[in-house]
């Protein structure tokens, strides 16, 4: 799944101007709730961007969104954006 992440970051990186991007991988920690699925990844996204952090909360976050929206119907379960 590394090299999912990684790819994840690429594109990440591709379309937003940024300092620094740190994507961890939480899925561990929600393998006991009920909604867990198995081959989906619970993500935590720390990004650094002063071109992010110059929008509204709402408008970062729908960027990033729409960068990685196709990754929601393959891998990824959730996603918690951290902006620095």
């Amino acid at each position: 799944m590394n090299l999912y992440i990684n790819e994840i970051e690429k594109k990440i990186k591709k379309k937003i101007k940024l300092e620094q991007i740190k994507i961890i991988d939480n899925t561990e920690s929600h393998k006991s709730h009920k909604s867990f699925q198995k081959g989906k990844l619970h993500l935590i996204l720390e990004i650094k961007s002063n071109y992010l952090n110059n929008l509204k909360r709402l408008e970062a976050e729908k960027i990033l969104m729409k960068i990685i929206k196709d990754e929601f119907n393959k891998n990824i379960h959730a996603l918690e954006i951290r902006l620095k």
